[in-house]
């Protein structure tokens, strides 16, 4: 159906003339969605993702890191703990659609053989089709 008054609802702004999808972040690596399976499980009803770089610090480990590091870990245990620690956050500040999730993780800098302190922030916000999202990142990503 056609617009009877166009000029009420058009964008003082123009026309959009570019847009990246939360789809178009996932496809670049950009974002890394979590298993649908993993975050359920995890108590989440929504999906989420964690920004490359919030993979990258607090996730993401290889055979080459347990090599490396003096205590072995796995990704999918780094996973849990960034979910585990991001919904007891989330269950603190009820109704908050940003709020900032501390945890300890053992850095993969090839030496550190205990977990330091890491700061990430979760936001819930509109996906792609204006349902609910999770991201999680760190502190300084938007």
């Amino acid at each position: 159906m056609r617009d009877p008054n166009p000029s009420e609802t058009a964008s003082p702004f123009g026309p959009v003339i570019s847009a990246y999808s939360r789809a178009d972040a996932i496809a670049d690596g950009v974002l890394v969605p979590v298993p649908e399976s993993i975050a359920k499980e995890a108590g989440f009803r929504f999906p989420v993702a964690l920004t490359s770089a919030a993979w990258a610090d607090c996730v993401k480990w290889t055979d080459a890191d347990s090599e490396a590091q003096p205590t072995p870990q796995d990704e999918t245990g780094r996973l849990w703990d960034v979910l585990y620690v991001t919904a007891h956050a989330m269950k603190k500040a009820p109704g908050d659609r940003e709020f900032e999730v501390r945890l300890y993780r053992v850095p993969r800098d090839g030496s550190t053989g205990h977990a330091k302190p890491a700061r990430l922030k979760s936001v819930i916000g509109p996906g792609d089709d204006l349902s609910p999202v999770i991201t999680i990142m760190c502190p300084d990503e938007s």
